[in-house]
């Protein structure tokens, strides 16, 4: 696809501390076996993204959630809560995202239902997410953290697309596979290894459900490694979205990059300047996203602070290194051009924001994961009809490689 988008939130650790819940016990000093509660099925978007259906309290809609080893909390969007009519409680409470940092309302009290379990007691803060929404083409209707992930144990198959949700205690992970301990308070810190050139640097990352690319690194943190110097690697300059708004970045690769003990080659790697300290660089060097993680099937023990990866059957999958420079968003169900990148494949081929793309090689969607898919597909030459100013046009779009 063209130039690649994800959005991310990440709430200050220090504003949420979360209850503490009494745990089921068999015998006194025992711990009981996990036993599972419930299963059910959930959705894959752009960067292997996990979406999951839910209910809140006795409002017979739908909701969709995001779920988010990023997020310190669980969240709603500001429109679900006004059409839901809850009411928002004013707090002097801050959530920091890559873009700029603001204050938040808290829906506090609700009760979200899960299919076969039900939540209750939950502070949602509350946030904007109409533009995660135009990004995954999709209505996002909150992002689902560590106030929920941290109650049980959740298994996330990504083969199955089917998750698992089990009671606290005595767990039997899968035979096999790696079990990362990682530095745990509300979001889940890991250190890996980065290879760039002769370069090697061992550093501390986000295990970042939440965010749909493969590896994203403070340009501070690049520079003081001296990651790119002497390399020959494509740095170019992309989009991103966070909280605030859009911002510029830059998309590369790194030569190899260590999750446990498993080693990816040439992973396409997002830059950013970490203008709200979102990362506290040093502590941190950046995130690992889910366009690594969804190669593994993940079992998330927060209780015991062990997250345990399988390789599945996507460990293997191509990286995407696609870049056409054309920003497409899903805008009231019509795909428009919302920005194109300077000297990009797609500025070259004449296109302009503000232009709405109707189909690509006469495939006619509102989907916006089918037209991302095609745009994937390096060294072709997509045609892709388009209307500007109420006249329709055709244009190929060349789409090259970051590599």
């Amino acid at each position: 696809m063209g130039a690649k988008a994800f959005f991310h939130v990440i709430v200050l650790c220090l504003l949420f501390i979360p209850p503490v819940f009494a745990q089921e016990t068999e015998d006194a000093g025992e711990e009981p076996e996990a036993r599972l509660i419930t299963r059910f099925p959930f959705k894959q978007y752009y960067g292997g993204v996990v979406v999951i259906s839910a209910k809140l309290n006795n409002f017979p809609d739908t909701l969709q959630f995001l779920l988010d080893t990023g997020s310190a909390g669980i969240s709603l969007d500001t429109a679900t809560c006004i059409e839901l009519g809850l009411k928002l409680t004013p707090s002097d409470k801050i959530v920091r995202g890559l873009v700029a940092s603001k204050n938040i309302s808290f829906a506090t009290d609700n009760t979200l239902h899960l299919p076969g379990l039900q939540i209750d007691s939950l502070d949602f803060h509350v946030n904007n997410y109409e533009l995660i929404s135009q990004v995954y083409g999709i209505q996002i209707d909150g992002i689902m953290g560590y106030s929920v992930l941290s109650k049980y144990i959740f298994q996330v198959d990504y083969d199955k697309e089917e998750i698992s949700i089990w009671s606290k205690g005595r767990f039997k992970y899968p035979r096999g596979g790696h079990m990362l301990k990682p530095n745990l308070t509300y979001i889940p810190v890991v250190s890996s290894p980065l290879r760039s050139g002769k370069h090697n640097v061992t550093h501390r990352y986000y295990f970042d459900t939440g965010a749909g690319m493969c590896l994203l690194l403070s340009t501070q943190f690049v520079k003081d490694s001296s990651l790119l110097v002497k390399r020959k690697a494509k740095v170019i300059p992309t989009e991103a979205q966070g909280l605030g708004g859009k911002m510029q970045m830059y998309i590369t690769t790194m030569n190899e990059f260590r999750v446990g003990s498993y080693n990816f080659r040439n992973v396409p790697t997002y830059l950013f300047d970490d203008v709200t300290n979102i990362t506290s660089y040093p502590s941190l060097a950046g995130m690992i996203g889910n366009d690594l993680l969804r190669r593994f099937n993940l079992t998330l023990n927060y209780g015991k602070k062990e997250i345990h990866l399988m390789p599945n059957t996507h460990f293997r999958d191509q990286f995407d290194y696609s870049y056409t420079g054309l920003i497409i968003y899903l805008i009231d169900n019509r795909i428009e051009v919302t920005d194109v990148i300077r000297n990009s494949p797609a500025e070259k081929a004449g296109f302009k924001p503000g232009d709405f793309v109707l189909a690509i090689n006469n495939n006619f969607t509102s989907n916006l994961q089918v037209y991302r898919d095609i745009l994937k597909n390096i060294g072709t030459r997509p045609t892709l009809l388009i209307m500007r100013d109420g006249e329709l046009m055709l244009k190929k779009l060349p789409i090259r490689s970051i590599l």
